[in-house]
Parts: C-alpha cells; sequence; structure tokens
C-alpha cells in the first residue's frame, strides 16, 4: 500500500469511530422483577427495544402469560408500557438525555427466561469547514447505513429469540 492508500483508510476509521453505539443484549431468567438502566446521551436519539419470554424454568409448564415491562426517563415519568406480553418490540424518541429504567416483573410462580435488547440509534451532524463540504453527505450516507444495518440485525436478534421460543414443546 502506498501512502496515500494508508491515509485514506486511517481517515475512514476515524469517520467510523463516532458510529460506534450503544447496544445491549441480554438474556436472563427472572424471578419476580428484575430492572435494567441504560444511558441515553442525546436528546432526540431513537431507543431501540425488544424482548422475547423464550421458557420457564421448569420443563412440564408453558405458559403463554408472559412479562410486563415499563421503561421510564430520567425523571421517572412512564414512555412504555406492555402487560403480559411474551415478546414486544418498539422504538421511542428520547424526549429527555440521561439514564432510563428498563422494568420487568413476572407474575407467574414460574422463573422465566426472557432476551432482551436495547440499542440507541443517533445520528451526528458534522460541521466541517466549506472545504470538507464534500464528506458531508458521505458522512451522513455512511450514519444511514449503518442505522439500517443495525436494524437489521435487532430484527435478526429478534426474530432468533422468537424462534428460541418457539422451539420449546408445551408440556
Amino acid at each position: 500500500m502506498d501512502g496515500r492508500s494508508l491515509r485514506l483508510i486511517y481517515f475512514l476509521v476515524l469517520c467510523l469511530m463516532p458510529l460506534l453505539r450503544h447496544a445491549v443484549a441480554i438474556r436472563f431468567v427472572m424471578d419476580r422483577e428484575e430492572c435494567f438502566s441504560h444511558n441515553v446521551d442525546y436528546e432526540g436519539d431513537t431507543v431501540h427495544v425488544s424482548f422475547v419470554v423464550i421458557k420457564a424454568e421448569t420443563p412440564w409448564h408453558y405458559s403463554e402469560d408472559g412479562v410486563d415491562l415499563v421503561v421510564k426517563d430520567p425523571n421517572g415519568n412512564q414512555i412504555h408500557d406492555s402487560r403480559a406480553k411474551t415478546s414486544d418490540k418498539f422504538e421511542f424518541v428520547v424526549q429527555k438525555r440521561g439514564v432510563h429504567r428498563f422494568c420487568f416483573t413476572n407474575k407467574s410462580p414460574y422463573h422465566e427466561t426472557v432476551d432482551f435488547d436495547v440499542h440507541v440509534g443517533h445520528f451526528s451532524y458534522f460541521d466541517q469547514h466549506a472545504k470538507d463540504e464534500h464528506f458531508s453527505p458521505l458522512f451522513a450516507q455512511i450514519l444511514k447505513l449503518d442505522e439500517a444495518l443495525y436494524s437489521i440485525q435487532f430484527e435478526q436478534h429478534w426474530l432468533e429469540a422468537q424462534t428460541d421460543r418457539q422451539a420449546i414443546p408445551p408440556s
């Protein structure tokens, strides 16, 4: 590689660094209540959320009861409420930056395994000098492509969790 190619690669790596995202995917076993916190740095960001109740603790128990999920903003205001669902997928636009809480409640007497996924989508706007004006549209397209690719991964993860849930034989 010549020096120009190395500079171009270095430039692209530096440009892509801000595109790294906050995403959390966790599979956990819950008894009664489990809460998770996730910090969102910017107002206007889009938070993508999904969960799937995969199975109960015992192989002879199979229930469609589901779990409850309540999402609250940093001020404690309720943003979303899912009741008695075995799976859900939604998104919301952040009105107040800070720590958001995701609380699951299991009303079943059995432990439930839950697959939970949170992703924060953020579009940065780059203020460039006039000589860099040709890069701004490129950055915008890269950000859109990055968000589209993550949406595919997000959907894929949700579908895999749904498949895991359906693979559990009913008793």
